[in-house]
């Protein structure tokens, strides 16, 4: 979808998203990133910036709160909203299971109504793919409807490599991409800023915005209007992705809030769409379980304002040349883990990271990756693998992020699908886990993980430790323990540690007994 609430680009501006609705306090300048992360950065590591953040903190606390709250009340109106989520998952599951036949399905029907399907195994095929299709028109800039699947890629950063400047047309992309930003997240990729922070942006950055620009959210509004405006009607090539394809017809769909969609994908002579392969749905029909389930779960809308639906090439009407491009990137090494190809019955709606108190607090960027969230901490490892790289699993950049997670659930009763993304974290954590173990050599962690089960399958040594134990007491402040030495050291340097007991309950049991006797 596009920003993922109502028409900001609107006439007047009225409906604004939730972004430029932000409380104007402590804005971060303009000219500096938001978070000054390395992409990729563990999440441990990242967590602790993010977390300092206090402003970015306010920002999403407001904004996701404002969408679950929305979400609540519309699916609420629907008698028959447990039906439709079991209808998506069902639906979702009939693809993973018949997946090569539709995509073959689906290249048939594109192909023979005017479009041209291309099959991309990773993100250097798909780039290059896309810098061809672009040359070839002669174009030497294009405008982008919002897609994860091209930010996955790295597609706008390879395009200015080459040469080709592509423009953001979706509101809150923009405003990510005239800071030098990161998206924080899948559908509000600006929800870490406020309105004044946006304001900076434009003026200091958009070539075209007014003098005396204000943080008022029409303002804001009408200058992004004005300034897309003109990159609409001279492009000749329009980049999109897509929120799914019908394999029965050769239909795409792009579903999104704003507008700036159907522009791009009306005005412009060519069309090229990445889309992942796992974005299909059998038949038309189909179209209208997800129709019902995605706005509801994403924006809190009973239906999103545009619609955009084409199937090939139209003569007179719309692009005269389309291109779809079938993204793999892991997918089907994901697909072929029965547990963890559920991640790949994501729609892209976003409600997990409304509803999920990690995400809330530590933000998008900690996560490293442009999938952020529940959804990303079981999705970006399988499409990119995970390494060793520290001493733990949650030390390493995607290994980490099934550990991102408190496990509360919530996550699973908002998915629309129900993917049940706690569980796949924990299928996740025991793969990391078990890659650990069949180390070589044994790292510190694993060595310590087996003394302690050396002592925990041995009455007689865990009554020893146990009495070791309770040597800690030297080291208390009455009932705390504030400070430990050596590798404990980081347990104690943000929390405290009970004490131990005076008497363990072994003493305590012994004394008991002979009590009785």
């Amino acid at each position: 979808m596009g920003a993922g609430l109502p028409a900001p680009l609107g006439p007047g501006g009225e409906a604004v998203s939730t972004y430029l609705g932000m409380p104007n306090v402590r804005p971060q300048p303009a000219h500096a990133p938001a978070h000054p992360l390395r992409w990729g950065e563990p999440f441990p590591e990242a967590a602790h910036e993010t977390l300092a953040n206090g402003q970015m903190r306010r920002n999403l606390a407001h904004a996701t709160r404002t969408i679950r709250d929305k979400r609540l009340r519309v699916t609420a109106e629907l008698p028959d909203w447990e039906a439709l989520r079991d209808a998506g998952a069902a639906i979702k599951h009939q693809v993973m299971s018949e997946l090569p036949a539709l995509l073959v399905e689906l290249e048939r029907n594109v192909t023979a109504r005017g479009g041209h399907v291309h099959w991309a195994r990773d993100a250097e095929e798909a780039n290059r793919i896309v810098t061809d299709l672009v040359r070839a028109k002669g174009a030497d800039e294009v405008v982008k409807v919002k897609s994860m699947a091209t930010q996955e890629i790295g597609l706008n950063e390879h395009l200015e490599a080459e040469g080709i400047t592509a423009t953001e047309t979706d509101l809150a992309e923009l405003i990510v991409q005239l800071a030098g930003d990161m998206p924080s997240h899948v559908l509000v990729p600006a929800i870490h800023r406020n309105r004044e922070e946006i304001r900076e942006i434009f003026a200091g950055r958009m070539a075209d915005a007014p003098a005396g620009l204000t943080g008022e959210p029409r303002e804001l509004a009408m200058a992004a209007r004005a300034h897309l405006r003109a990159k609409f009607l001279t492009a000749k090539v329009a980049i999109s992705g897509a929120n799914l394809a019908v394999a029965e017809t050769g239909t795409v769909a792009v579903f999104e809030s704003e507008g700036n969609g159907r522009m791009c994908l009306t005005l412009p002579e060519t069309l090229v769409t990445v889309m992942g392969i796992e974005k299909l749905v059998p038949t038309f029909r189909d179209v209208e379980v997800f129709a019902q389930l995605l706005p509801r779960s994403s924006t809190g809308e009973r239906m999103n304002p545009y619609t955009t639906l084409w199937t090939g090439v139209t003569p007179g009407d719309g692009p005269q040349e389309f291109h779809l491009v079938l993204l793999d990137n892991g997918r089907t090494k994901a697909l072929a883990d029965e547990v963890g190809r559920q991640a790949l019955h994501c729609i892209r709606c976003s409600a997990c990271m409304n509803v999920c108190p990690v995400y809330e607090h530590t933000g998008g960027h900690a996560y490293g990756s442009v999938y952020p969230g529940p959804i990303g901490a079981i999705l970006t490892p399988q499409l990119l693998g995970t390494g060793t790289k520290g001493s733990l699993p949650h030390h390493d950049a995607t290994a980490s992020l099934p550990f991102a997670s408190s496990l509360c659930g919530a996550c699973y009763e908002a998915c629309p699908v129900k993917i049940d993304i706690p569980t796949a974290l924990v299928h996740l954590r025991g793969r990391m886990v078990e890659a650990e173990q069949r180390r070589p050599l044994p790292t510190g962690w694993a060595t310590a993980m087996r003394s302690a089960a050396a002592v925990m399958t041995s009455g007689s040594r865990f009554a020893v430790a146990a009495r070791a134990a309770g040597l800690g007491r030297v080291a208390a402040r009455g009932e705390r323990i504030g400070r430990l030495p050596g590798p404990l050291a980081g347990w104690t340097s943000v929390r405290d540690v009970p004490a131990p007991p005076r008497q363990s309950f072994r003493q305590w049991w012994s004394q008991h007994e002979s009590e009785e006797r």
